[in-house]
Parts: structure tokens; sequence; C-alpha cells
């Protein structure tokens, strides 16, 4: 089981090279973040921007430029559907945001006649973020905090089987999935902790397999053995979560923001549900956690 965001990378390195295609890769951060992926030998890059800016920007960080193939497309929003047109024609095995506006990327990805979606009823796009917390005694694997604000059932379903998958490929045998919500009562009032406890019974039943599902859970007591035992709640998630389903994005997202900023969590982040998987960070995230994010795509890709 991985166990820290870093063992990512030898795990990566041990299911050898990816190809990957970086759109409007103008910036420091993204560059050096796939320059440092090439140097530890688990993928190769492909660079689509500006060249004249992105040979400056290797020149300012002291990055060797012949390291990546590059593709020129100075406008934002072409380099997107550049981008992603060489991923439709296998030139790479997945794709990375570069300095692009997340909705001109995602725009890419969703566009009916061009993009990655698979074409199916089901095409459902979510995102996926592991949390290395310093205050957690392992990964945290969490959704949606970034594309869908409101789930429903249908689309929680999704998103659960998506973070079992996720946390499968970081060698978690049987993942323990905390359904979040306020309160850990079943209150009838609350559509969140109603839609948790047919997750749960969905669980036990068999038609959500591979996984152990607890819900309703507040976040204390998932993240929390303490709090569990305080509460006088006894289950195999509580306070020992693998994966953590969000009721909405309001909650996932806050969480996200205090887990960085307060806690000092490290993460890795990409979108799941597209024909690859797709690296989505803030264009303010550091190399360390767009490396980690390309670490976890390669491992989930195909």
């Amino acid at each position: 089981m991985i166990t820290k965001l870093n063992d990512l990378v030898e795990l990566a390195k041990s299911k050898g090279k990816k190809r990957i295609v970086a759109a409007y890769a103008n910036d420091s951060h993204t560059i050096g973040a796939v320059s440092m992926a090439i140097d530890k030998g688990f993928v190769e890059g492909t660079l689509v921007g500006d060249i004249d800016t992105i040979k400056k920007v290797c020149a300012e960080e002291g990055i060797d430029v012949n390291k990546f193939t590059l593709v020129q497309e100075a406008d934002e929003t072409k380099a997107g559907v550049k981008a992603v047109e060489l991923i439709r024609e296998g030139q790479g095995d997945f794709l990375m945001k570069g300095l692009l506006s997340t909705d001109k990327y995602m725009k890419a990805i969703l566009n009916k006649e061009k993009g990655l979606m698979p074409g199916t009823k089901a095409d459902m796009l979510t995102h996926m973020a592991v949390f290395e917390v310093p205050a957690y005694h392992k990964l945290l694997v969490c959704s949606d905090v970034a594309i869908i604000p409101a789930p429903d059932l249908k689309q929680k379903t999704a998103i659960l089987n998506y973070l079992v998958k996720t946390a499968k490929s970081l060698e978690i045998e049987k993942p323990k999935v905390a359904v979040i919500c306020p309160t850990e009562q079943m209150l009838t009032g609350i559509q969140s902790c109603v839609d948790a406890a047919l997750l749960t019974s969905q669980n036990s039943r068999g038609q959500i397999k591979g996984c152990v599902v607890e819900g309703p859970l507040s976040l204390d007591i998932a993240v929390n053995k303490e709090a569990a035992e305080t509460k006088k709640l006894s289950s195999p998630v509580a306070g020992d979560a693998d994966c953590l389903l969000f009721p909405n994005l309001e909650t996932g997202n806050v969480f996200y923001k205090a887990c960085t900023k307060f806690a000092g969590a490290e993460l890795a982040c990409m979108v799941v549900g597209a024909k690859v998987p797709c690296v989505l960070t803030s264009r303010g995230d550091s190399v360390n956690t767009k490396l980690y994010s390309i670490a976890l795509a390669a491992i989930n890709c195909k």
C-alpha cells in the first residue's frame, strides 16, 4: 500500500514509461514538473505551447529543452484543442493542464466531436484528489472537490466507484470509504444522510463491490478513532478511512483548501471519466504537486 505521495513516483517507474501531453505548457511549474518526471524515468513529454516562451523558461530554469517534444501553438484555447488532438491520434497516454484556464481545458476534453469522452450514456467526469496530510496516518483519496457541484445518488455511486479504483491503483486492496455528512446520525431531513445510507446498503448487498462503505459519517469520525470511540460508533471505516466521498463541491473544495493552506498537506490530482487520465491542478500549485499528479495519472493509464 502506498502511504506517501513520494511513493507514487516509484510506483509509476515500476509501471514503465507513459507519454504525457501538456496543454499550453508555457509556465515554469508545468515545464519543471514534466522535466522532473522525465528525469525520474517514468514519462516521455510533449509540450504544446509557444515554443519561444518554452525555450526561454527552460533557459531561465536550467532545463534542457531537448528532452521534450515541442508542438507550436501560441493561442491558449487552440493549445488545449491541439493537446487533446494529439491524445486522440495516439501520440500520448494522458493529458496535463498547463497555463490555460480550467474552463478551456475542460471544454477541450468535453468537445463532443473532438474531445476525450468515451461516448456512452454514462459519461461523467469527476475529480480525484489524493492528500498526504501530516496529521493523518496514510493517504486520503477524496472527491469531488472541483467539478460536480451537487451530485445526485447516481453520480455519487459513480464517484464512489472511481474513488475505489483510484485507491486500488495505490495498492489499497479493499478501500474503506467514508460517505461524509454533517452528522453520523441517520437524519431523513438531510439528503446527504439519506444518500449515504443508500450507498452503504448497496455496498452491504454487493451492488458496490471491492470496498467497505460506511455512512453517514461526520468528518471527525471518519478520520479520528478517538472521536469515533467518544461517540460510541464502531465500524471498520471510522478513524481509518482511505477514501472520503463528499456530499457536494462546496464541502470538498473547502476541505481541499483547508488541508493545503492550514494543515500543510501535499496532494496529487487528476480528472477521471475521460478516455485517458487528465491531470488537473491549479496554475498556482507547486512543482511537487504537479509531479505527484503526473505520477498518479501515469499509474492510472490503461
